[in-house]
Order: C-alpha cells, then structure tokens, then sequence
C-alpha cells in the first residue's frame, strides 16, 4: 500500500504508530456527496422525519399502509365521500334557493328530489359496506327536505 492510501486525510500526517484509516466504499460516496452538496435539498432537513402511526390499526397496519400507498381507501370510505358529496350538492341547492326565480324554484325541487334519491341509494349502500353501526347514517325524508326548500324558496332562514 501506498503511504497516501493509509493517511486518513490530507491534513493529517502519517505516523507508523497509528493503525491506517480505511474508509469504505459506502462511507467514501456519503462523505463525497455531502461535500457535494446533494444532501442540502432534501424535505424535513433538520427536522424529525414525521413517522407514520399506524398502532390503532393492528394487525390491518400492513393493509392501511398498502392502501394508503396506492391511494386507496376501502369501499365503504368511498361510498361515505359519495354521500358527503350529496350532501354538499343538497346544501348548496337549499343556499342558492332564496334567488331562484319561478322557473328556477321547479328545477330545484327536481334536482332535490334527484339527489335525494341518489343520497338514499349512497346511504343504504354505505350502511351496508360499513365495518360497524358507528359510520352508518341516516337516510334522508324527502318530506322534510322539500319543507326546507319551501321555506328556503319564501326566503325564511332555517330555524327562525
């Protein structure tokens, strides 16, 4: 071996006493890339690597964090979006009531009626795809849905 493969740097100066410095490859690439720079852009520099906690799950972790990865959720999460979305299409339906016109008036109960129906068929879907009673909901009365709208349509606030 070559007295310059033995010294540990280049400042340092060889002594016979010292048992030479062998870095290795790995360490070599690591040291030579930081001094490159390239670990400078990385996300959560000096920060704590935000870890995933995934111990309520059990022994379904492994399947959470494979679906998770794919971007997939279970049946049952999907079909509960399906409902939330809706939900939202009725609310802004009953917000948007109070300016509609005549015509507009007759158009928003058949579009309330539609996403009535649509909700229930989401709602008796998800009820059955839930894991427990806990994420079930209720199916919406189409009586008490045209009301609001009626009361909506006069200009009257919910609850007043």
């Amino acid at each position: 071996m070559s007295r310059s493969r033995d010294l540990p740097d280049e400042g340092s100066r060889w002594s016979p006493w010292q048992p030479p410095s062998r870095e290795s490859l790995i360490d070599r690439q690591i040291r030579e890339a930081r001094e490159a720079g390239k670990f400078d852009d990385l996300p959560y520099r000096g920060e704590r690597i935000p870890l995933e906690d995934d111990s309520a799950a059990g022994d379904w972790a492994l399947a959470h964090h494979i679906l998770r990865n794919a971007d997939m959720v279970p049946p049952w999460i999907a079909t509960d979006r399906e409902v939330r979305d809706l939900l939202a299409r009725r609310d802004a339906i009953l917000e948007r009531a109070a300016r509609s016109s005549a015509l507009g008036r007759e158009r928003d109960r058949a579009e309330l009626r539609r996403v009535i129906e649509e909700a229930n068929r989401a709602i008796a879907i998800l009820n059955n795809e839930a894991p427990t009673d806990r994420q079930n909901r209720r199916l919406l009365d189409p009586a008490t849905e045209l009301a609001a709208l009626a009361r909506a349509h006069e200009g009257r606030v919910e609850g007043t």
